[in-house]
C-alpha cells in the first residue's frame, strides 16, 4: 500500500514540475522517490535483487523518506541545502540499488 501511495505522490509531482526545471534536467524528491522505488521492485520481480538485498535498500530507502518529512515538517519547503542533502543521499542509494543489482547474486 505505501508503494502505491508514493508511487501516485510521484506521478503527481511529475505532473506539477515546472517546465524550467524540467529543462534543466532537475527531478523532483517525490519523482526521484518514486523511481528508486522502481528499480527496487524491478530487481526482485527480475531476480537481480534477493530479499535481504531488498530488504536493505527498502530500509534505506525509507529512512531518506523520513529525512524528508521532518525537513518538510520544520519549514513546509525544502531550503537549498536540505535538497543537496536529499540529492546526495538518493544519488547514494542509486549506486548501491545499480550495485546489487549487478553482483550477480540471484533469488534464493
Amino acid at each position: 500500500m505505501k508503494k502505491i501511495a508514493i508511487l501516485i505522490a510521484g506521478v503527481v509531482a511529475a505532473a506539477t514540475i515546472p517546465a524550467a526545471s524540467a529543462q534543466q534536467g532537475w527531478w523532483g524528491i517525490d519523482q526521484r522517490q518514486a523511481q528508486l522505488d522502481q528499480r527496487i521492485d524491478r530487481g526482485v520481480r527480475s531476480g537481480q535483487l534477493n530479499r535481504r538485498e531488498a530488504a536493505r535498500l527498502r530500509a534505506e530507502f525509507r529512512g531518506i523518506a523520513q529525512l524528508e518529512y521532518r525537513y518538510r515538517r520544520s519549514g513546509g519547503r525544502l531550503d537549498m541545502a536540505e535538497r543537496r542533502d536529499l540529492d546526495r543521499r538518493f544519488d547514494a542509494l542509486a549506486r548501491k540499488i545499480r550495485w546489487e543489482r549487478r553482483d550477480w547474486q540471484h533469488r534464493r
